[in-house]
């Protein structure tokens, strides 16, 4: 809990009984590697902060049976279906742990009261989904404008820690690329 609380605030300060408020409507939950924290269709009932771990979220694609790699979410950060939290609707993809992940979770209704009893934490989420919102603009458009070999170098670059933590193969689905196209770039760089 002091890891979710010390993130928080690097944003926001909150009171000594905001903090003791707070920390009651969290629980902790482990998956262990392979454990799904949400299935397809299934309504993603709770907002996600990773405290340890690795989680990748995908769908798969119908036409072809692979999976598409939507993100990855490491340490301190957050994994949820925010679409399907928001409105209590089927999510339209699956977060799996690519390893042991230690997780605390808020379910939806603790969530939105919370919001109201701690008005200070709408700008801490609103700061969060303007970062998600930026980095998922970003993604969108370098798709549309650079070539695979920028796109992973952008990523190597801006994802450190992540990229020493994924599988080649995650990060190609990620990019857009086949493996052996990514064993390419990697070779072409002499990146190992």
């Amino acid at each position: 809990m002091q890891k979710l609380t010390d993130t928080i605030s690097k944003h926001v300060k909150l009171t000594k009984e905001e903090q003791v408020l707070f920390g009651t409507l969290w629980s902790a939950k482990t998956l262990e590697k392979g454990d799904y924290l949400l299935r397809n269709g299934e309504i993603c009932r709770t907002d996600n902060y990773i405290v340890s771990g690795t989680l990748k979220a995908f769908c798969i694609n119908a036409d072809t049976g692979n999976e598409e790699i939507l993100y990855f979410a490491i340490d301190e950060w957050w994994a949820t279906d925010m679409e399907s939290f928001r409105k209590q609707e089927p999510s339209m993809y699956n977060i799996q742990a690519l390893e042991k992940t230690e997780i605390l979770q808020i379910n939806f209704h603790a969530f939105q009261n919370m919001l109201k009893q701690i008005p200070s934490l709408e700008r801490y989420f609103r700061i969060i989904l303007e970062g998600y919102l930026g980095a998922l603009q970003k993604r969108i458009i370098y798709s549309h404008i650079y070539d695979a070999e920028y796109r992973y170098l952008d990523f190597l670059q801006n994802y450190p820690l992540i990229a020493t933590k994924i599988p080649q193969y995650l990060i190609a689905s990620y990019l857009g690329i086949s493996p052996e196209f990514l064993s390419r770039i990697r070779k072409k760089n002499k990146i190992h």
